[in-house]
């Protein structure tokens, strides 16, 4: 076999593989676009009217969305009802391992397992006596 022949041999496996490699990349990138399209985390903001949205609003955590509820529409109709659903969603929350918290006096946020809520602890209310 002539060199030139055998140098000719080497550049097209070497360009094969180039094609392989260029090809291989492609694919990778096309795949890490279609993860980050698949894991995007949505913060939504909805009503708590009935027991009727709970399952819409644990649906949402389930999807590891985070979740601001209003809870005064229920809270206005009946405060045990609110109750209800607030310590059912308190529970829902605990199972999945997500977080709750209070926004203030109307609004509770919820979260899925991978984003914890930064809860900042009251500041001791002992008085010093001088």
């Amino acid at each position: 076999m002539a060199k030139s022949d055998l140098k000719k041999m080497i550049e097209k496996i070497v360009g094969k593989e180039k094609e392989k490699v260029e090809e291989k990349k492609e694919e990778i990138r096309a795949e890490k676009v279609s993860q980050r399209e698949a894991g995007k985390i949505y913060l939504k903001a909805l009503s708590l009217h009935s027991f009727d949205d709970l399952e819409k609003i644990k649906s949402e955590i389930k999807s590891g969305n985070i979740v601001i509820v209003k809870i005064t529409p229920l809270l206005e109709k009946n405060v045990e009802d609110a109750k209800r659903a607030i310590s059912e969603l308190s529970e829902f929350i605990e199972s999945m391992g997500g977080d709750i918290a209070r926004l203030g006096e109307e609004r509770i946020v919820l979260t899925p397992q991978n984003i914890q809520i930064w809860k900042e602890k009251a500041a001791s209310s002992e008085t010093s006596t001088v």
